[in-house]
């Protein structure tokens, strides 16, 4: 049994992530690897579970703890989108938004 124990305890040192906001007006973001983009109208982050779009009016970081893996992000939110394997041709075309 203690050998299942040390296999847990392996698995919990994935960051954990979370999503919550606030009157649309306020995002706190658990499990952050990497803020790969951000400007007033679009945050791009990399999550434990993949990457986050984040679309808004007026959008600032409000806070950064790369240790911790928490970014807070304030103003308007518009949109949350996961860009992931399932919807590859979104993404792709996020991207190439993204980097024209």
């Amino acid at each position: 049994m203690s050998q299942y124990y040390e296999t847990n305890s392996v698995k919990s040192t994935v960051p954990e992530h979370d999503v919550i906001m606030r009157g649309r007006k306020l995002l706190d973001i658990t499990g952050v690897k990497q803020v790969e983009s951000f400007d007033n109208e679009e945050f791009l982050l990399e999550t434990s579970m993949g990457f986050l779009a984040i679309k808004g009016q007026n959008l600032q970081m409000k806070n950064l703890d790369v240790e911790k893996g928490i970014v807070s992000i304030k103003g308007k939110i518009f949109d949350l989108v996961y860009l992931d394997e399932q919807h590859g041709e979104k993404a792709k075309g996020f991207f190439s938004k993204l980097f024209r």
